[in-house]
């Protein structure tokens, strides 16, 4: 039995994150707790781009402290030997006249609002960023220069060395069995090697939150999605330079970047394969997928017709109903905090989330309020719903 005033469970890009924080703050004794090993769950599955185009509001304040933070990660850890593996290549968005177009002028002018740097291009500029791609179709066209992608394990790994350095415990391979609570107030964790105590626990569990209901029998609505990643060898080059691309006009909004020398990385951002249970192992790409997928690439990169698989893999999304997350404290269970069901946005938010999951957890002003995006909104119905619909554009 060990005595530590936070314990973390979950040692993923958010959980590591917020181990950061915390220790950067000062927390005290702080202890991460992770079933397998650092960032190597559905972090490791991130297709790692980077954006602050977003729907809703809340999120583009979250993505816009969080790409501060990606620009001048090795500065912002204190850590010369700290990389974030950041492409910063810029992100484009289009959409055809329909049923989106509303959305994204909308998001657009949120963005502006916010102090972002967005552009408004016509089919040849987007065209000159993105000379394998066709924007006939285009009736809006969004530019974000400051956006791109990088990589999810590398800045797992690099806040939780950090993390250390600033003298928090991280123990890989345990198993959390059990939140220990006392009179509505948690008090420790029961696991695969004993009991740990502590008056404050923050879970970062993803896709296993649903262990918070079976722990506490506080409702909390998250399911595994299964979502499939290509990467297409293609005739001409989707190289480092060209910008990361969402269509808005295809069936399944693909998303879409580059993943060196010719190979483009593409997924789809609609919803995907509820899973029974949680499960991050790799799951059956069928060959109907393959084609479904491949022919809208070929639909808005014509040379890629021709192109091959050159690899492909499956990751896990923690969806919520609204496909946003679910953070801060959980009313009825006094010291416990939460940060899950990010819906594909964990890794973008991550440097922000984990601020402001610290930050709530000592007491300390948020930098962005916790309110939207508390559990009670699936109760009394105020959700984050964005405006594009199912998916993770959100």
């Amino acid at each position: 039995m060990e005595n530590y005033d936070v314990i973390v469970i979950g040692a993923g890009v958010i959980g590591s994150s917020v181990a950061y924080h915390l220790a950067k703050f000062g927390a005290g004794r702080i202890l991460v707790l992770d079933r397998t090993q650092i960032g190597a769950g559905t972090t490791s599955q991130s297709s790692g781009i980077l954006r602050t185009h977003y729907s809703v509001i809340e999120n583009v304040e979250l993505a816009k402290a969080s790409w501060q933070v990606f620009k001048n990660f090795s500065q912002y850890l204190g850590d010369p030997e700290a990389s974030a593996g950041l492409v910063a290549c810029g992100y484009l968005i289009a959409a055809p006249d329909g049923n989106k177009l509303d959305a994204l002028r909308s998001a657009l002018d949120g963005q502006r609002a916010k102090g972002i740097q967005v552009q408004t291009l016509d089919a040849k500029q987007a065209g000159d960023l993105l000379p394998i791609a066709r924007f006939d179709d285009a009736a809006l066209i969004g530019y974000e220069p400051e956006a791109g992608f990088a990589d999810a394990y590398l800045v797992a790994t690099s806040f939780a060395r950090s993390a250390r350095r600033l003298g928090t415990k991280i123990i890989e391979g345990v198993e959390v069995h059990t939140l220990l609570h006392e009179q509505g107030h948690v008090v420790g964790v029961d696991t695969s090697i004993g009991r740990f105590n502590a008056p404050l626990i923050i879970s970062t569990q993803n896709i296993w939150a649903r262990d918070i209901e079976r722990w506490t029998g506080i409702a909390s609505p998250v399911n595994a999605e299964r979502h499939t990643v290509f990467a297409l060898e293609g005739p001409e080059p989707y190289t480092y330079q060209m910008p990361v691309y969402k269509d808005l006009g295809s069936p399944g909004m693909l998303y879409c970047r580059s993943y060196g020398g010719t190979q483009m990385l593409v997924s789809e951002g609609i919803a995907g394969e509820t899973l029974a249970a949680p499960d991050n192992e790799q799951g059956h790409i069928s060959m109907d997928t393959i084609i479904e997928v491949a022919t809208q690439v070929a639909e808005r990169f014509p040379s890629y017709e021709a192109a091959g698989v050159a690899s492909s893999w499956t990751g896990v999304y923690d969806v919520t109903p609204d496909w946003n997350p679910v953070l801060g404290r959980v009313e009825g269970m006094s010291g416990l905090i939460v940060g899950y069901g990010f819906s594909g946005h964990g890794f973008k938010l991550s440097p922000g989330i984990g601020r402001i999951l610290a930050q709530e957890a000592i007491g300390l002003a948020t930098d962005v309020p916790l309110t939207p995006y508390a559990l009670e909104r699936f109760r009394t119905g105020s959700l984050l719903t964005g405006k594009y619909g199912v998916g993770a554009v959100s």
